[in-house]
């Protein structure tokens, strides 16, 4: 059985996630994955600012932003499980997003959720054909779950 662990390290409410948690259980259906494990941590802009320049060194913020255990070779974590990582979500970014594209918070949400996952699953937009295919992935996702812009 796999497993998402949300966590809220902001002061806020965020009835969304409860949905977004359902698109990401589908996500994971869709891919016919088994026995696997993520986290997803909303953080304000400060929060991931600080992710991003000790990281990837960018001193800004940025929407989300993964950590994916599979990445790393040096890690190898003695279970059964297949423990993915975690994705952060500035939840400051996703209400400005949500605002400038005209869509819900819930659409934001779901769609920042759904591309960390995907590059936990080692996905990735650096050219146009990988591009092409992670944004129809997740659309596919994102219909199947009637989260339209």
């Amino acid at each position: 059985m796999s497993s998402i662990e949300i966590f809220v390290k902001v002061k806020e409410k965020i009835e969304e996630l409860k949905i977004v948690e359902k698109v990401l259980y589908s996500a994971i259906e869709k891919e016919h994955l088994e026995n696997i494990s993520f986290n997803l941590i909303i953080v304000d802009n400060e929060y991931i600012h600080n992710l991003n320049k000790n990281y990837r060194n960018i001193d800004k913020e940025t929407d989300v932003i993964t950590f994916a255990l599979e990445d790393e070779e040096s890690i190898i974590v003695p279970t059964k499980e297949r423990i993915l990582g975690d994705i952060y979500i500035s939840i400051d970014k996703a209400k400005n997003q949500a605002k400038e594209y005209n869509h819900s918070l819930l659409r934001e949400l779901s769609f920042l959720a759904v591309h960390g996952f995907y590059h936990l699953l080692g996905y990735d937009h650096l050219t146009k054909e990988e591009e092409t295919i992670m944004f129809t992935k997740q659309e596919e996702v994102l219909e199947e779950n009637e989260i339209f812009r």
